[in-house]
């Protein structure tokens, strides 16, 4: 392989921390500018169409997560098995495990798009979306699956550029497509008045820009990676592989989605303003967890390099130190969200409505008081995950639906808004136990192994 020409970083030599940090920074930028795309369409829709427009989108969210993590989850999946063979320096398996990647991620895409196409009124119709919002949240939403080979497209790329070490190059063309979003929101929305229908259409058409652009960059410059004619014939075992691999991940992200659904349908009964309060405490809330999630996921690529270079001394070292950063950064976080949770919220929804406000900012302060926590179950559940450990991970997330619903048959009827905003929290608390317990429970067998097989 030539690495002479190609941006590759071999993490199994080097400082643990210092690698993973510098693969996350660029990767954190990258998340956050994914961000924007849904913060911009909170931004441009509220002040140009109102808190109503804000619901519209918001009410849909859940739903589409469930769709578009079940694409994603499996190319996550898909991407471990990848980041394994280039941390164990087999190039057959690398290339012809892009090449099985390729075929599942197209085709599992086509059903979903049109899965989600065919049923999406009746989604919206169980979810409870109130009626006065449900034209506009069913074409917003139409609008955003029609475009899902995109999203998948742009991840699935990504995905093989960070399995070998750059997590640059997925950087530059999201900020690019970023730019483009905010410039076509303000154009559909504000200029053209096309409402959600242009906010939706904006987005997509950015994330069509950024996948092209990452796609031509990897033909381009990784042609020595990339499966030629012969690594399409697939084995089975190899297909098994990537599908047991791609459905765990995928797996435990739609039980947690599955569960939000049935959560936002009790939340929807709530009424518009609280809708309208509850998707401002997420956009804030998924933008403060991104340095959270982004060090995890570096971490993963860290492990499952090493894992496959047979190198557990590493992984240990690493794990310790990367808990101390994420848990750092979480104290400084809750800490803003005190201090500046209402000023955040009017900035970010242009609302003046003091209802509104109070009900987000007691959202974030509930959520963000707890993200300690969550950071040591983020690091904890990628590593094992890594590592090729997805049982506990999955039952991980089966511990977060029974909360969900849980809180949708009790919390929430009885405690109103107070009971979304605690449900993530207390589950978090619930789920980082259980997952604790599964590591300390198998740490020596994982780590004796992977030490007998590299002294054999």
């Amino acid at each position: 392989m030539e690495k002479s020409k190609m941006r590759i970083r071999d993490m199994t030599e080097g400082s643990p921390l210092k690698l993973i940090l510098g693969f996350a920074v660029p990767m954190l930028i990258g998340n956050v500018f994914q961000q924007i795309y849904t913060i911009a369409d909170t931004m441009v829709v509220g002040r140009k169409l109102g808190d109503p427009a804000i619901a519209a989108v918001g009410a849909t969210s859940s739903l589409y997560s469930l769709i578009v993590n079940l694409a994603s989850g499996m190319n996550s999946g898909y991407g471990i098995v990848v980041t394994q063979a280039f941390g164990a320096h087999d190039e057959k398996k690398l290339r012809r495990s892009i090449a099985g990647m390729s075929v599942l991620n197209v085709a599992i895409t086509l059903i979903l798009t049109a899965l989600s196409l065919i049923f999406m009124r009746p989604l919206l119709r169980f979810m409870n979306t109130p009626e006065d919002i449900f034209e506009k949240a069913n074409i917003y939403i139409a609008v955003i699956c029609g475009g899902m080979i995109s999203t998948v497209l742009y991840n699935m790329f990504a995905a093989v550029l960070r399995a070998v070490g750059n997590s640059r190059s997925p950087l530059y063309f999201l900020i690019i497509s970023c730019v483009l979003n905010v410039a076509l929101d303000i154009l559909a929305v504000s200029v053209f008045e096309w409402g959600v229908t242009g906010a939706a259409a904006a987005t997509v058409t950015a994330q069509s820009i950024s996948a092209v652009l990452c796609g031509v960059y990897l033909i381009k410059n990784y042609r020595a990676i990339l499966p030629k004619k012969e690594d399409f014939l697939l084995s089975k075992d190899l297909i098994s592989e990537l599908l047991s691999t791609g459905f765990a991940m995928a797996l435990m992200l739609c039980v947690v989605d599955l569960g939000s659904i049935i959560f936002q349908r009790a939340n929807n009964l709530l009424g518009e303003t609280i809708i309208t309060a509850h998707t401002a405490s997420r956009r804030i809330i998924t933008i403060m967890m991104q340095p959270i999630g982004t060090i995890a996921t570096a971490n993963s690529t860290f492990v499952a390099q090493n894992w496959g270079a047979k190198k557990p001394e590493r992984i240990r070292d690493a794990l310790k130190k990367v808990l101390c950063v994420e848990l750092l950064y979480s104290v400084a976080a809750a800490a803003v969200i005190w201090l500046f949770g209402g000023a955040l919220v009017r900035f970010t929804t242009g609302t003046n409505d003091a209802e509104t406000v109070k009900n987000a900012v007691m959202s974030l302060r509930c959520h963000l008081s707890l993200f300690p926590v969550l950071s040591i179950l983020l690091c904890l559940r990628t590593t094992m995950q890594a590592m090729g450990y997805k049982t506990a991970p999955v039952f991980s997330s089966c511990i977060e639906l029974a909360m969900k619903i849980v809180s949708a048959w009790l919390l929430i009827p009885n405690l109103g808004f107070f009971g979304t905003s605690i449900t993530e929290p207390i589950t978090w608390v619930f789920m980082t136990i259980f997952l604790t317990a599964a590591y300390l429970s198998v740490r020596k067998k994982m780590f004796g192994e992977k030490i007998r097989n590299k002294s054999a």
